[in-house]
């Protein structure tokens, strides 16, 4: 039996978890025990703990509550925090017990402070990192999420990208995908465990979920109904991402335009994020009474609201590819997107923060028609992610 250690610390990261560890319960039980560490990273209920309940995940075995700070500060508390943990450490202030567990692998997700954080320590002590959303690039070195999936993948011992696109990115940049011939002129990087550093197309676990949670969502919730929506009647709009939130005139501008969306006749839905709602307080900004601001949604709520709108409009990587699974077109409020696949499909329109850009993407895909090709696997990429675990630790 081995012991893996799922690291989490934002909710985008506990819904990925969340097929994993239903394909170790269902399908891998006799042969992997799964811990689970929550960093703090997100720590408002609304924002984190709700989801655990709603997708079933068992309660984390450790939190290190680590809550806001500077990327430094917080970073630092982390690796503090995991390494205690994978060492059975006592840390004062950071929820760690003592119980000493000895792990085979930590297996990370995305590209948060809290992977980064949990690849650095993992790795100094020679504990084999398997990070989920491998090869993802938006090739913008000013994004902190940038640096950070791009670190972790260097330090992974067995990198999971969920498509053809990642699968790219990591040949380009000398690791060992395909026959490895590329790779060999950068030399195939070991660990301290002998072993090869590998990448693996396994496709990607937001699809297995999306297969997995959709009908339960028409039935966990009534969000379409409270809210009075019809389907394919209104616009999904979510704002997080601190190049919009910490920029006035970005926010300004995006809020113009949703104002503006609002002003046609479309309904427009705006699940507040915590630090979007802090930031138009400090600004001022004024909001149309005709957009429809509700707290942050449930992962059910999301889901429903994501299968139903007429468009998604998001800086949010993981929204817009949900978006994509569940056939609703995307206007991407960012000035690139990791997901270029659903850009090159026609799904997804780059916008940025420019008003006449989000406008006339509004207008194109509201009126257009939009393929959705299947990109992202067959919907049984947690099992194969397992089994290549398995299959690197010789099991």
């Amino acid at each position: 039996m081995i012991k893996l250690l799922t690291i989490i610390g934002a909710r985008p990261q506990i819904i990925k978890a969340a097929a994993i560890s239903r394909a170790i319960r269902t399908r891998f039980a006799g042969e992997v025990e799964e811990h689970i560490l929550h960093t703090g990273q997100h720590y408002d209920a609304n924002m984190s703990e709700v989801f655990f309940r709603e997708l079933g995940i068992p309660e984390p075995d450790y939190n290190l509550h680590v809550g806001s700070g500077s990327h430094g500060v917080q970073t630092a508390k982390m690796i503090e925090g995991v390494e205690a943990v994978l060492t059975g450490e006592q840390v004062s202030g950071l929820g760690v017990s003592g119980e000493k567990h000895s792990y085979d692998g930590i297996i990370v997700y995305g590209d948060t402070n809290s992977t980064l954080a949990a690849a650095v320590a993992a790795s100094k002590i020679h504990v084999p990192v398997f990070h989920v959303e491998a090869g993802l690039r938006s090739f913008n070195m000013s994004m902190p999420e940038e640096i950070n999936r791009i670190v972790c993948d260097q330090l992974s011992s067995v990198l999971f990208t969920p498509t053809q696109t990642g699968l790219k990115n990591l040949q380009a940049e000398g690791f060992p995908v395909g026959d490895g011939a590329q790779c060999k002129a950068y030399g195939i990087r070991k660990f301290a465990d002998g072993k090869e550093q590998r990448v693996v197309l396994s496709g990607d676990v937001m699809y297995d979920n999306s297969m997995y949670f959709s009908a339960m969502a028409d039935m966990q919730s009534d969000i379409i109904e409270r809210l009075g929506l019809s389907y394919r009647k209104f616009v999904l709009a979510t704002i997080h991402r601190p190049a919009n939130t910490d920029n006035p005139e970005n926010l300004k501008t995006i809020f113009r335009a949703l104002n503006d969306i609002a002003a046609k006749g479309m309904d427009v839905v705006l699940p507040l994020h915590p630090r979007t709602r802090q930031r138009l307080s400090v600004s001022g900004l004024g909001i149309s009474g005709k957009i429809r601001v509700i707290e942050p949604a449930s992962f059910f709520e999301i889901i429903r609201l994501e299968k139903n709108a007429a468009i998604v409009m998001t800086d949010s990587g993981g929204v817009q590819k949900e978006a994509f699974f569940y056939g609703t077109p995307c206007v991407i409020l960012r000035p690139e997107t990791e997901w270029v696949e659903i850009v090159e499909a026609g799904a997804g329109i780059i916008a940025d923060a420019d008003y006449d850009r989000i406008m006339a993407a509004y207008e194109q895909l509201v009126n257009k028609p939009v393929t959705f090709p299947a990109l992202f696997g067959d919907g049984h990429a947690s099992e194969k992610i397992i089994k290549e675990i398995l299959l690197y630790l010789g099991v």
